[in-house]
């Protein structure tokens, strides 16, 4: 499964020179939490988020530096906080490092990217022109809309064990090696660790698309940061 398979095709984008105000408008209005900018030629060139809104809320209700204070500050750094804060253009605002990826792209890297970035979602870009987004939403919709997999009454532990492994393989972000599938009868039982608990209910999602399995125990644990070092 690739990111042109699952992503949002018809995505609602504004221009650079659009104000904050109607970037707002089509967030509240479309029920999104970010927003592409794209140039007259359709090239991707920044994103702006709730997250870049929610800065500028907040810089507004923080004191103002002493003025002692700001004799030690980096006048270049100060004029880019108050473009931030003050800019109504998107072009002032949005951030312009934006994770991309490609058509191409398989569901499972964009999970990992979605994890390791902290983000929610990733702007599809082919020939350098936005085609799509794919969210954390498209990806349980996508695993959701699975073809229900049936289980023949006469089917061994072993066979359903195999189903089971194979179906959690394709769970975006999840690394079969780091689980543990017991199958008795018309009891599963899945341990391990997933990443996150998008990762867990996915994984649930997954074998809920399994008929004939009986009863299902999903049972993931996370690792914590400090065993990471962090």
């Amino acid at each position: 499964m690739q990111a042109q398979d699952i992503m949002t095709k018809k995505v609602v984008s504004a221009a650079p020179d659009s104000t904050v105000e109607q970037i707002t408008a089509a967030m509240m209005k479309h029920h999104i939490s970010a927003v592409p900018i794209i140039d007259d030629s359709g090239a991707l060139v920044g994103l702006i988020s709730e997250g870049d809104l929610m800065r500028r809320v907040e810089g507004t209700v923080k004191r103002h530096k002493s003025w002692w204070l700001s004799l030690f500050s980096d006048p270049e750094e100060s004029a880019a906080d108050f473009v931030a804060m003050r800019g109504r253009r998107a072009r002032d605002i949005m951030t312009e490092d934006v994770e991309v990826v490609t058509p191409d792209t398989s569901a499972a890297a964009i999970a990992r990217l979605l994890e390791e970035k902290r983000i929610k979602r990733v702007p599809v870009v082919e020939n350098g022109n936005l085609v799509g987004i794919v969210s954390r939403a498209n990806l349980l919709q996508a695993l959701a809309a699975a073809p229900v997999t049936t289980i023949d009454a006469q089917s061994g532990d072993r066979e359903k064990r195999d189903i089971v492994l194979g179906a959690l393989a394709e769970v975006p972000g999840l690394n079969p090696a780091q689980l543990n599938v017991v199958v008795s009868g018309d009891h599963v039982d899945v341990w391990g660790i997933a990443g996150s608990d998008a990762e867990e209910e996915a994984a649930r999602i997954a074998l809920d698309n399994i008929e004939g399995l009986g009863h299902v125990s999903v049972n993931l644990s996370r690792i914590p940061d400090y065993a990471w070092g962090l």
